[in-house]
């Protein structure tokens, strides 16, 4: 047992935030907390809790958790929660690096030898998929995931999603399977419609299909569809999540490893959610120390279906020549074959990270801001 010496975070390219935990005799972790356009809010929380944790005993991991998230009155949260996450996976990190055994093991131990991977395509306005399909087949992947449509008004015409149909139709010819991700763009009265559209050609699943607040909308359009409802990036706690598995409807939960508190309330999630016969596949278009730490509870987890990957994804192209081969000293770990990456068998994460092109990129990245739509008739439309 050893007290936490430092806690340090790393703002880096392409838009996300690592926190590296050492104790006191010398051990260290690694933990991300990114948070997609609200990096400076999370730094400053980040900033309190290192007031806070300083000199806790870093084996103690659940009841740092507890702490952060009990004795400060007001409770969740993206931000909060965001922090959180960070800290707790590197304390994962740390103490099965101290132990000398995969994070896998100090969740029970494994229950799949691979995880099931997607990439996106298509970016934020979806085109060009077919090509950018078969480049992720030579790839390796055998699904990928693609933005459903463009910016869409509350009422909006319906030729606005003919163009949906088609693409999923074109990534269907290409005997890979497609998720189609609303990302909480659509209005009730555009989504049952092109949810019915989309029906007889079978997608994955559609994620988001109305933002998670309108949970009797959710449960209403879950009423209408066979397709797979898959939803939980803007749920930050098994507190957010249990009102959607206890009226039936959502069938894969997406929580965020670093917006719901870590793998200690990722791992929560997907027992609860078990409960219920829904199924896990963890959102994560972020960077590779987040998605070390999907892989480490996929594992682990019955329920864990399907693991998304940031590889390529139009945010990190945009950036410029980061993404989650950077930072980490073994790329070979993040090699697809046939739709599955190999389990990560080394220690604590699985990953070891390159810490000083951390330190470089940290000196001069600056915060991500958050992108959006506007209208034509200048209204600002969801995102």
């Amino acid at each position: 047992m050893a007290k936490i010496k430092s806690i340090e975070y790393f703002r880096v390219l392409p838009r996300w935030l690592f926190v590296k935990v050492c104790d006191e005799q010398g051990h260290y972790g690694w933990g991300e907390a990114t948070l997609e356009g609200h990096t400076l809010a999370v730094e400053g929380c980040l900033d309190s809790l290192t007031q806070r944790f300083v000199g806790y005993e870093a084996d103690d991991i659940e009841h740092l958790w507890q702490t952060a998230y009990r004795l400060g009155f007001y409770r969740g949260g993206p931000v909060l929660m965001s922090a959180l996450a960070g800290v707790d996976i590197a304390l994962w990190d740390l103490k099965a690096r101290r132990l000398q055994v995969p994070i896998y093991q100090l969740l029970g131990g494994k229950v799949r030898q691979k995880v099931k991977v997607y990439a996106w395509i298509g970016g934020d306005r979806p085109r060009d998929v077919k090509e950018a399909a078969l480049e992720r087949h030579a790839q390796g992947f055998r699904a990928i995931k693609m933005n459903a449509t463009e910016d869409v008004d509350w009422l909006d015409s319906p030729r606005a999603m003919a163009t949906s149909v088609e693409r999923l139709k074109t990534v269907k010819e290409l005997s890979m399977d497609a998720g189609l991700d609303f990302h909480g763009r659509l209005h009730k009265p555009m989504a049952k419609q092109l949810a019915k559209a989309l029906e007889p050609h079978q997608p994955l699943f559609i994620e988001e299909p109305l933002l998670s607040e309108h949970s009797e909308g959710i449960r209403q359009l879950s009423q209408l569809t066979t397709i797979p409802i898959a939803l939980g990036e803007r749920l930050y706690s098994r507190w957010d999540v249990k009102r959607f598995l206890h009226d039936t409807s959502v069938d894969i939960l997406q929580p965020d490893i670093s917006h719901c508190g870590g793998i200690s309330e990722l791992r929560r999630i997907a027992s609860m959610a078990e409960a219920y016969d829904v199924a896990v596949a963890p959102h994560c278009p972020l960077g590779p120390i987040a998605l070390a730490a999907c892989m480490q509870f996929a594992l682990a987890t019955p329920n864990f279906v399907i693991q998304e990957m940031s590889l390529g994804i139009h945010y990190n192209v945009e950036a410029g020549e980061h993404d989650i081969n950077n930072y980490v000293k073994d790329k070979s770990v993040w090699n697809v074959k046939d739709g599955y990456v190999d389990g990560l068998r080394e220690i604590g994460l699985g990953i070891e990270v390159d810490e000083k092109e951390v330190r470089e990129v940290a000196q001069t990245a600056a915060p991500w801001s958050p992108k959006g739509f506007t209208g034509p008739d200048g209204s600002i439309r969801e995102w």
